[in-house]
């Protein structure tokens, strides 16, 4: 039954050359025309976008080892949705991580709108509200989900491939940069130096 998690590991990091091709704006539009090179880049952005966002889920829920935390073991509480039992400590330590991570995605979202989310593509580079605090808010908050989701599931596989999560978030993060200081140059420029890239300045 593990082999759902390698699938799902498999995609995760399958679709990342599609969402690399996918935030190249400028040289698709360069290559197909500006209204065509938008539209190709649009589809491979929902494809790229949904897909790293599905298999991620799958990294979480797929059958694999779980892990137990002796302290508070027997402190348990029971899910009514399959009667399966998480400790008491596990809910503690996962709880803020998957709060907070469903925040920053959330304001993330609403700020930048849903199809903006899908297709990696603004008009306006946006500075408020979360994203004076980082530069990815939703990229953080799915980090923070998936260490919060793999605690309260004790999924042994999702919690070691966290570095590999975070290397993929930064990869995906970089390139987008990239492109935007291409498309936007000193704006965004200027947005870089002012506003950390995952995190906040209190942590610095």
């Amino acid at each position: 039954m593990t082999n759902w998690f390698f699938i799902c590991l498999f995609g995760t990091i399958a679709v990342v050359p599609i969402h690399y091709f996918s935030v190249e704006h400028l040289k698709l539009q360069g290559r197909y025309g500006k209204k065509r090179g938008a539209r190709v880049g649009d589809v491979l952005g929902v494809i790229s976008g949904w897909g790293f966002f599905l298999f991620w889920i799958g990294i979480w829920v797929s059958p694999q080892p779980r892990f137990s935390i002796p302290l508070f073991q027997n402190l348990k509480v029971v899910i009514p949705i399959g009667g399966f039992t998480i400790s008491i400590f596990q809910l503690i330590i996962s709880v803020p991580f998957i709060i907070s991570g469903a925040w920053f995605g959330i304001m993330g979202v609403r700020l930048t709108t849903v199809r903006v989310a899908e297709t990696h593509r603004t008009e306006t580079i946006v500075t408020t509200g979360v994203y004076s605090i980082v530069r990815h808010p939703q990229y953080l908050g799915g980090l923070l989900a998936h260490v919060g989701i793999s605690f309260l599931l004790s999924t042994w596989f999702s919690l070691l491939v966290t570095p590999l999560m975070v290397l993929l978030v930064c990869f995906i993060s970089k390139k987008e940069e990239k492109e935007l200081v291409r498309e936007f140059v000193k704006p965004y420029k200027d947005y870089k130096k002012n506003v950390p890239m995952f995190l906040p300045k209190s942590c610095h």
